[in-house]
């Protein structure tokens, strides 16, 4: 986020992660708490769609580390929410089946969701995933955010190891659409050990980024580092 509000908590209490919603889930909040530094636009958008995304930070007890999307790229703020002002929580895999607004359909990024969504054989059907970013905060808020240049970013499931022979054939599946609809397809693992890049994954790089609330990593085995941390 290039904007972030400081933690209200100490920083000796940041030491869990909320487990009732995930990084990427988008919640509809009862109310957007007031923190010094919010930007002018933060109070125009959540009227409009009372939605944030889920971030990945360490938090305290109740506490929801969010984002808000405001109108352009630029205009993205990473704040905090009380865990009893969320309302509904709504994952990308629960998107997955859901039609966009009326009139809407034909933005490249609606156009290549539905060749996924219409694609029986696709590797992606073995595995839970969905759509985030813009696809889908349009399709959970019914609020316009999908321009004819937006990326579809999507989010796949994989708390067991995908092989790097079926990321890669994801990877050139993912390429081929994106070249039909002329734009760019970012899909991203999420692993035990946090948000890793399909492409990276599928790159055969000796470690990979893992994106976690403690921070980023980088990891030879995103399955088997998690599993020992845990053990």
């Amino acid at each position: 986020m290039p904007v972030c509000a400081a933690p209200p908590f100490a920083s000796e209490l940041a030491v869990s992660c909320e487990q009732r919603w995930r990084a990427h889930d988008l919640l509809r909040l009862r109310r957007l708490a007031a923190f010094d530094g919010e930007p002018a636009w933060v109070r125009d958008a959540f009227e409009r769609a009372p939605y944030a995304v889920v971030r990945r930070a360490l938090v305290a007890e109740g506490i929801v580390a969010i984002g808000v999307r405001g109108t352009g790229r630029s205009q993205r703020y990473g704040t905090w929410a009380a865990s009893t002002d969320v309302a509904e929580v709504v994952s990308p895999e629960a998107l997955v089946c859901r039609a966009p607004p009326a009139g809407r359909a034909a933005l490249p990024a609606f156009a290549a969701l539905a060749a996924l969504q219409r694609d029986a054989g696709s590797i992606l059907n073995t595995v839970v995933w969905g759509p985030t970013g813009s696809a889908g905060f349009e399709l959970a808020t019914r609020t316009a955010a999908v321009t004819p240049s937006s990326d579809l970013d999507l989010l796949i499931r994989t708390p067991k190891q995908l092989s790097r022979d079926c990321a890669v054939d994801l990877l050139n599946h993912l390429q081929a659409l994106a070249s039909e609809t002329g734009i760019r397809i970012d899909a991203q693992l999420e692993t035990p050990a946090g948000g890793v890049a399909l492409a990276e994954w599928a790159s055969g790089k000796t470690r990979v980024m893992a994106r976690h609330a403690s921070g980023p990593r980088l990891l030879a085995d995103p399955w088997s580092a998690a599993h020992r941390t845990a053990s």
